[in-house]
């Protein structure tokens, strides 16, 4: 009799372990509350803390991996923008005589490279030039706060969290430190160096600044998930196309055209390291061997176009298309 009350009894526990509520949603998890030596405490089901993401277990666990390659190359990406734009700008605003161009290019690399030393001295660890980070498995890891679940419909389990932490705040932070440095820095190197310009004209670049970093904050907080997946093809398109731009738009049709400015070299090689930035990402190194050899594409573009340049006569279509023809 006692054997048959224990053995219902044994029964009775394992039944009530197995009608537990399981954890519900995608990003809701367990988190850890004590632990001692094997024994181990996890509070009621709700959101991650900071820095921890759920595992297949549903239980919260830290994020203690490295980046991976091609984590860092979106990173790397995404602090390129800001710089790009700022020479775009600065270029754009500064004038062909001017001489303030070529310091307002180098300060604007400076403040970026600034911000990017400073946000990964202030990430998690804190001091060193390293992160920590959670992979990401899925595009919908980006996007934690459409994945709330309702058990009855009605209630929502708010769990909300940065599952690819820290890629996607750490751009916010990176791009507050190049505007407080562009703030502090620009101005005053542009009123004492920008003597060619108007004094409507001086401040244009940063005025520029103003509204493209309210852009790529709106664009990383919506489409940090779909730019982490598109970004290499992206830098290739528009590598091939602004580079296809440039050379028409200079009525570049040889190679002495090419070589008898420096600045159009610059441009060149430039564009070059984007073109390899980007077949970088897309094979992202992982058979070395074979993806090599693929950056042997990089000139491709260029030569086509020099190739090519004969029989399309940038020069004559741009000089109609000044003519109103």
């Amino acid at each position: 009799m006692e054997g048959e009350i224990e053995q219902t009894l044994g029964t009775w526990i394992l039944f009530t372990v197995d009608i537990q509520p399981a954890c519900l949603g995608l990003y809701c998890g367990k988190t850890l509350l004590f632990k001692n030596g094997s024994t181990e405490i996890y509070g009621e089901c709700g959101v991650c803390p900071r820095g921890q993401r759920t595992n297949a277990q549903k239980y919260c666990q830290p994020c203690t991996e490295s980046p991976e390659l091609y984590d860092w190359l979106y990173l790397g990406f995404m602090a390129m923008l800001p710089l790009v734009l700022h020479w775009f700008f600065i270029e754009w605003y500064s004038g062909k005589k001017s001489s303030s161009a070529l310091f307002q290019h180098i300060t604007a690399l400076f403040e970026c490279s600034m911000a990017a030393i400073i946000t990964l001295l202030v990430s998690d660890p804190v001091g060193v030039l390293y992160i920590r980070s959670c992979r990401v498995l899925m595009l919908s890891d980006w996007y934690t706060m459409l994945y709330n679940p309702s058990p009855d419909y009605v209630t929502t389990v708010h769990c909300t969290h940065e599952a690819v932490y820290p890629l996607y705040t750490i751009v916010f932070i990176y791009y507050a430190f190049c505007l407080v440095l562009m703030m502090l820095l620009r101005p005053l190197l542009v009123k004492k160096i920008a003597c060619g310009l108007g004094k409507s004209d001086r401040f244009k670049s940063i005025y520029a600044a103003l509204y493209f970093f309210p852009i790529l904050t709106v664009l990383q907080a919506v489409g940090g998930g779909l730019l982490y997946y598109a970004f290499p093809y992206i830098i290739l398109v528009l590598s091939l196309v602004t580079l296809a731009v440039y050379m028409s738009a200079s009525e570049i049709e040889n190679c002495y055209d090419l070589l008898v400015r420096k600045k159009r070299l610059i441009v060149l090689f430039s564009h070059w390291l984007l073109h390899a930035y980007g077949i970088i990402s897309i094979s992202r190194v992982d058979k070395l061997e074979q993806d090599l050899p693929l950056l042997a594409l990089v000139p491709t573009p260029a030569l086509f176009y020099l190739f090519t340049a004969k029989f399309t006569e940038p020069s004559r279509i741009l000089s109609e298309g000044a003519n109103g023809h």
